[in-house]
């Protein structure tokens, strides 16, 4: 049977445990295309952030 060499040290418990408190992410619907879309995050269907045009929109077919 596999028996541990060395005490777990309560940093390492814990960093492996702070995955545990990880939450999905944030979607928020954007105001001009109704998609949605991560918060501070460029919409990539109308290419804007913050009301201005940073990349070209996209064509969807």
């Amino acid at each position: 049977m596999a028996v541990p060499r060395k005490k777990v040290t309560r940093m390492k418990r814990g960093n492996r445990r702070s995955a545990d408190a990880l939450k999905p992410p944030a979607y928020v619907e954007d105001k001009d295309s109704g998609e949605l879309r991560r918060p501070h995050h460029i919409d990539l269907k109308s290419g804007k952030y913050r009301g201005r045009q940073i990349l070209e929109p996209r064509n969807e077919f």
